[in-house]
């Protein structure tokens, strides 16, 4: 290649030159090359999809300048003219027609001309910034053909499938810019910096050329240069930990087979070590040197792996994964086997307690696979790389890859599977190769097709429980039940105390199994023990030998933390909510809920009001049960109840049973979610001495039954809804339909549409009406502050429900039937325009119409909003008095509905 980099511009004008050798069999009569960097071209590409799909809308809607593309000008084949094509659904894969067949052992020589403009670095954070150009996948690089072309969508997943290569390239730039590279280096200067960079049997060639180097290179074997650093680590200490960690990888990899390693910080940032980033910086949570070396050990681990292994990433990700976390969990073993998992914070006053305090480093492994497999998150290690949810594949496959490998290190010996991967790098060392002839080079008598297939190709489950232990005489007998449909080898424990004083291997328990063990000093029984296997569960896994009044000791914790299978545990943990009646609400939350899910949860929550000087509170029961390979994603059913104040020194008490059918996704990547649920109410309201409302409000009974869809996505939501309720007093239905658009200029077109009717209505108020502007909420599940204000600063809260006006109307209930649309239009940023209009129609009254429009101030939707009236039937509410009373808000202040609406598109 010869390149010319046009700071200007951001353009590189690339003169390509590209000799492809035909290893298979078939005559070729095109070449694929791999344009990775089209895929910036516009917001309809795959990538620009995959930033939607990924809740990220700054490449949508981000100026022309700052996107990329590659522009083609000239293509020959061994100097003849040619043509070439790529699609607009594939505008990132370039096909080169040849001008005659390509015979198998035979070349070709490709000559491209054609110019990259550089995109913004804030999309994937590769690409151009105030002072440095960072390029991976800059080139056009030739797509491998084995059987068929095997051609993949740049997604921003850093997989591109590329073979070993030759290169040769001359680059110009800036004098005042410096080309960092792994590539042989040359350089000479005149009025710009000409580099020659050469390598051989290279894979992609990642560059940075930058006014300012940060990038330092180490004296190691081979020599590190990187821009991963630490101010507070000595050079010295760091070439010193740098050595030892090349060391480390060489006794598993072999000798790395080129002079240079090229690690840009960038590739540790897009995947960094988790836990490092989630603790404040201010509590010191790791020495820097643990910190630093951990760091670097990640990055130059995966570095080495897909250096000097060949695999399809996007088809065939989990052994590289796989090696990249065996090392780690290796290199703590070895070098830090007293580092926690909070590092320094587990030793602080209050957090030392925690049983998540105490877990070691390498214990994070096991506890994140089991956080997503009790969820239904996980999926096959198998599983195509682009189909995985990010939170998989950046973390829990990884996770549950490198898990795999060290259990059938315990399971077969720790030679076998060191020297596996010793004689898998030794002869598949800088070629194409994949994760099945790694399984080959495993040399066992052993059974591993429980590994082989479904550890590797499901996402089936391991749940193994101790169901009973009988004793006779010098010996017991000890039933052992598999709960899942997954036969593993399982290692049964005695233990002592803390102390392990006897293992056996278990294997072929397919159902439930009987072994008689000596007695041998330990007074429980524990499967797993030590948590090599990533188990469903663990709290069901031992037994004390001899039986107890309690089998498992009552244990009670501050606040949610890890769950300790060898207790029962409570968790107490102060919680706060306000309304306007009962002011302040001070609780102390009492719950078996631990950081991973469980099947049966309870949640007792006892509060003082500080203003209407009472108690109150709220207690939940909930079973939940997640079937595997089945339609139904989520079975749910329970109890919640809850007591509070609807109005000032006036109480309620409501009493729900419920259940709840959540239907699977097409896949983990979609973001649909659609369910039936039911419940039936009990309501007891408080009568008022001065009862204004009719009795009927006072005490009642309401089942309800409901379907929902939503697709939440971030440049269309849709959403539906429809419910039936049914009381002694009437039955009636509901139908709701919400569409939210952000068309390409970043303007929000938001319609909604409600529909409803009663069936019956025997009622003597409007309390169960629909509402036009602010339903009644008889069943106390909306989050209303203030919900019996007529007037004042609460009245004007408003939850879009039912009507979804905003005005208060004359005529603001219907009792026979009710429908509105509901309009808002974009006009900058969170500055909107709203119309609604709607028809109202009661009992021997003629229908009536509602009109109204105004100004939204759509600051974060459905959590802080503000609508401004400015006309509707009553006129131009603008321009009347008391303005500042009619100003609607929606306000949410439930941490559980913010947090939900930050985490998405990580799942």
């Amino acid at each position: 290649m010869s390149v010319i980099l046009n700071t200007a511009t951001n353009e590189l004008k690339i003169e390509q030159e590209t000799t492809f050798h035909n290893k298979s069999d078939s005559l070729l009569n095109e070449v694929y090359f791999h344009n990775w960097a089209n895929a910036y071209k516009d917001k309809k590409t795959p990538l620009a999809k995959r930033f939607i799909e990924n809740y990220s809308k700054s490449f949508h809607f981000t100026s022309e300048k700052h996107r990329g593309n590659s522009t083609i000008k000239n293509i020959t084949i061994n100097s003849n003219s040619t043509t070439w094509e790529s699609t607009k659904e594939n505008p990132d894969i370039l096909k080169v027609n040849l001008t005659q067949e390509l015979n198998p052992k035979d070349s070709v020589r490709i000559t491209t001309t054609y110019i990259v403009k550089i995109p913004k670095d804030k999309f994937t954070k590769y690409g151009v910034n105030t002072v440095s150009y960072n390029l991976r996948y800059w080139y056009l690089a030739p797509a491998i053909f084995t059987n068929s072309w095997k051609t993949y969508n740049n997604l921003d997943i850093d997989d591109l499938y590329i073979d070993y290569t030759n290169y040769h390239i001359n680059i110009k730039v800036p004098i005042n810019y410096i080309v960092n590279s792994d590539l042989i280096i040359s350089k000479t200067t005149s009025n710009f910096n000409k580099y020659t960079l050469i390598g051989k049997n290279k894979l992609d060639v990642e560059l940075n050329i930058t006014q300012q180097n940060d990038f330092i290179e180490y004296k190691s074997n081979p020599k590190i240069i990187t821009n991963l650093t630490s101010e507070d680590v000595s050079t010295s200490i760091k070439t010193d930990i740098l050595n030892r960690e090349l060391e480390f990888i060489k006794s598993y990899l072999g000798e790395f087979p080129h002079e240079k390693l090229f690690i840009n910080k960038i590739e540790y940032d897009k995947n960094p070590v988790y836990g490092f980033n989630q603790l404040p910086s201010f509590l010191a949570p790791y020495n820097t040197n643990f910190e630093w070396d951990i760091q670097l050990f990640k990055v130059l681990s995966k570095k080495y792996i897909h250096s000097i292994f060949l695999f399809n990433q996007r088809e065939d990700a989990w052994l590289a994964d796989g090696l990249q976390t065996y090392l780690m969990i290796k290199y703590i073993e070895k070098y830090y086997p007293k580092m926690k998992a909070l590092g320094n914070v587990s030793k602080l006053w209050g957090i030392r307690n925690f049983n998540l305090a105490k877990i070691s480093f390498n214990d994070k492994y096991p506890f994140v696979y089991q956080f997503a497999a009790r969820k239904n998150l996980d999926q096959a290690l198998t599983s195509q790389n682009d189909s995985l949810s990010n939170f998989n594949r950046k973390i829990v496959n990884k996770y549950k890859a490198g898990l795999g490998l060290k259990y059938l290190e315990i399971y077969l010996g720790e030679d076998v599977i060191s020297n596996s991967i010793t004689n898998f790098s030794k002869e598949n060392s800088e070629q194409q190769t994949n994760s099945n002839q790694f399984l080959t080079k495993i040399k066992t008598t052993k059974d591993i097709s429980w590994f082989t297939n479904e550890y590797l190709k499901t996402t089936k489950k391991v749940d193994y429980t101790i169901k009973k232990i009988t004793k006779k005489n010098d010996s017991l007998e000890v039933s052992i039940l598999n709960k899942r449909n997954f036969t593993t080898p399982i290692q049964l424990y005695g233990i002592k105390g803390k102390e392990i004083k006897f293992k056996k291997w278990l294997t072929n328990i397919d159902s439930i199994t009987t072994i008689t063990i000596p007695t041998n000093g330990f007074d429980k029984l524990s499967l797993n023990y030590e948590s090599f296997l990533p188990e469903y569960n663990l709290r069901n896994n031992w037994k004390n030998v001899d039986k107890k009044l309690f089998n498992r000791p009552l244990q009670l914790k501050f606040m949610k933390d890890i769950e300790n299978p060898y207790y029962n545990q409570f968790f107490y943990t102060p919680v706060f909510r306000f309304n306007y009646y009962d002011g302040a609400v001070l609780g102390l939350a009492i719950s078996n809920k631990t950081l991973l899910k469980k099947s049966f949860n309870y949640k007792i929550t006892p509060s003082y009001s500080t203003k209407s000087k009472t108690l109150s509170g709220v207690f939940s029961l909930l079973y939940e049960h997640l079937p595997e390979n089945k339609k139904v994603n989520r079975f749910a059913f329970g109890l919640i109840g809850s007591n509070f104040h609807y109005a000032e020194n006036l109480t309620y008490t409501a009493l729900s049973p419920f259940a709840m059918l959540e239907f699977k996704r097409k896949n983990l990547r979609d973001v649909s979610r659609n369910a039936l649920s039911a419940s039936y109410t009990f309501v007891n309201r408080e009568k008022s001495p001065t009862q204004t409302d009719h009795i009927e409000t006072n005490k009642y009974k309401v089942f309800n039954l409901s379907y929902g869809y939503a697709k939440p996505e971030i440049i269309e939501d849709i959403r539906f809804s429809s419910g039936l309720q049914i009381s002694s007093k009437f039955s009636k239905v509901s139908l709701t339909a919400h569409y939210r658009k952000l068309t390409d200029a970043n303007r929000q077109f938001d319609f909604r549409f409600f529909a409803g009717a009663f069936l019956t209505n025997n009622t003597e108020s409007d309390f169960f009406s629909f509402a036009l502007d602010r339903p009644s909420d008889y069943l106390f599940k909306y989050d209303y502050l203030g919900r019996s204000e007529t007037s004042g600063f609460f009245s004007q809260q408003i939850i879009i429900n039912e009507g979804g006006f905003k005005s208060k109307l004359p005529v603001a209930f219907a009792n026979q039937w009710l429908t509105t649309f509901n309009t808002s239009v974009g006009l900058w940023r969170w500055l909107e325009v709203y119309n609604d209009i709607g028809l109202i129609k009661n009992r021997n009254e003629k229908a009536y119409f509602a009109h109204e429009n105004g100004i939204r101030l759509n600051f974060i939707q459905d959590i802080l909003e503000l609508y401004f009236p400015v006309h509707s039937n009553l006129g131009w509410e603008i321009s009347q008095p008391n303005y500042s009373s009619k100003i609607r808000f929606v306000l949410v202040i439930k941490p559980k509905r913010i947090y939900n609406f930050v985490k998405r598109g990580f799942y």
